[in-house]
């Protein structure tokens, strides 16, 4: 099948399922790619842990910061709504910078996140994407703010109703009344420049080695393995990624390398037109799209 068939088959199959995405798969060996709507930006929740990662990363190489330094995070002081890590802490605590790298990129932990935010601001992480050449990935905001969603004022009960103002009250460029879903004002990106993001990490860039190398480790280490891992890890292949959801968007990153030696860059951002929190059925589909993209090339 050619790639443009085959990308018309898979938008249809994504729309059939009630997704419209950004998807790009890119060889980095070759340059070789694939893609569904490659330049297509979307606020990119979670994923904007790992410009972090890098930015607190390089200040630690440089001296500017300690990974050994030790932060008291105490309840309701640096936290962020979230299930896990930080914010489930019934006391203080006393974390590494380092420990909090692991907590924020490995376990997405966004309590932790915001604690690096607090060391390196939003601003900072946005200037250090420029310097390294990855000027169209927008950071502007913290975790927090992030999470201060309808979705956070409305019952479990009533979740659905936040998730309908999300997909219908978006415009055709890309706005919306919800500040952490428009493209403007959000953390942004495209599949494509969260991909030139990935090649930057994987192969010699502007990145240091050192801070290259760390993030790799963390990605590696990522422990929310339910979207696109089913599909890309396996005894011949190591999966390295990071996902983001927020109310509609389901988002995930990463490299996958197999043991011939072919390794694979792999974004995908998507939106969902289901008012629904869980949604086995768009994991799935996305995570299918995506491996579906990766055969087309490996099999040339």
């Amino acid at each position: 099948m050619s790639a443009d068939a085959l990308v018309r088959e898979l938008r249809r199959e994504l729309d059939d399922g009630g997704l419209r995405g950004s998807f790009l798969v890119s060889e980095l060996r070759t340059g070789d790619e694939i893609g569904i709507e490659p330049e297509l930006r979307f606020p990119i929740a979670s994923l904007v842990k790992v410009p972090l990662a890098i930015a607190v990363l390089d200040r630690i190489r440089t001296g500017a910061l300690d990974g050994a330094e030790r932060l008291l995070v105490p309840p309701g002081g640096v936290t962020t709504p979230g299930p896990i890590g930080l914010t489930r802490f019934r006391h203080p605590a006393t974390v590494a910078v380092d420990d909090l790298l692991y907590l924020s990129t490995c376990l997405s932990d966004s309590s932790a996140a915001d604690a690096l935010f607090e060391l390196v601001p939003p601003a900072e992480v946005a200037a250090s994407m420029r310097a390294l050449g990855l000027p169209g990935i927008s950071v502007r905001h913290t975790m927090r703010e992030l999470n201060d969603t309808p979705a956070d004022r409305f019952g479990t009960a009533e979740a659905h109703l936040a998730h309908s103002l999300a997909i219908g009250a978006g415009t055709a460029g890309r706005g919306h009344p919800v500040p952490q879903l428009d493209v403007t004002r959000a953390n942004a990106a495209s599949a494509r420049e969260l991909a030139g993001l990935l090649r930057a990490l994987w192969t010699p860039s502007a990145i240091d080695p050192w801070v290259a190398g760390r993030v790799r480790g963390l990605m590696a280490d990522n422990v929310l393995r339910h979207r696109l891992a089913p599909d890309f890890s396996s005894d011949a292949s190591r999966w390295s990624s990071k996902t983001g959801t927020l109310l509609n968007l389901r988002h995930e990153m990463g490299v996958v390398e197999h043991a011939d030696g072919q390794s694979f860059a792999i974004a995908v951002l998507t939106e969902s037109r289901v008012p629904a929190i869980s949604q086995p059925g768009a994991e799935a589909l996305m995570a299918r799209v995506a491996r579906r993209l990766r055969d087309h090339l490996r099999g040339r």
